[in-house]
């Protein structure tokens, strides 16, 4: 009897990759197509030439699709989310009166 030898899948728990784009940037270039096939159709529909149609649909695909594989090849899979978490997160916290540390006793608790 022969013995197959099947291919072990080596993805488990990895993120999905297509083309170099991680995670949630496919989401975000499957984002970027559907608005651009939008405003193309409504360019095409308002009456605009086909070839300022094409140019204004294919320079703004370049370079959405550029930013997206740099910010991809930047930031990772979960890079931009910590990026974007780090710009909200305070530096310093100032307390410009002592009310909020004058309604606690000196053991800790509520008054």
């Amino acid at each position: 009897m022969n013995n197959s030898i099947y291919a072990i899948n080596k993805g488990i728990n990895k993120s999905i990759e297509f083309r170099g784009l991680r995670a949630q940037y496919i989401w975000y270039f499957a984002g970027m197509v559907m608005g651009l096939l939008i405003i193309f159709a409504v360019l095409y529909i308002s009456g605009a030439g086909t070839l300022i149609c094409m140019a204004v649909t294919g320079s703004a695909a370049v370079y959405g699709s550029t930013t997206i594989y740099r910010l991809s090849a930047r930031y990772g899979e979960h890079g931009l989310m910590k990026a974007a978490a780090r710009k909200r997160t305070p530096r310093v916290l100032k307390s410009y009166s002592r009310r909020f540390f004058q309604n606690f006793n000196h053991q800790g608790g509520q008054r």
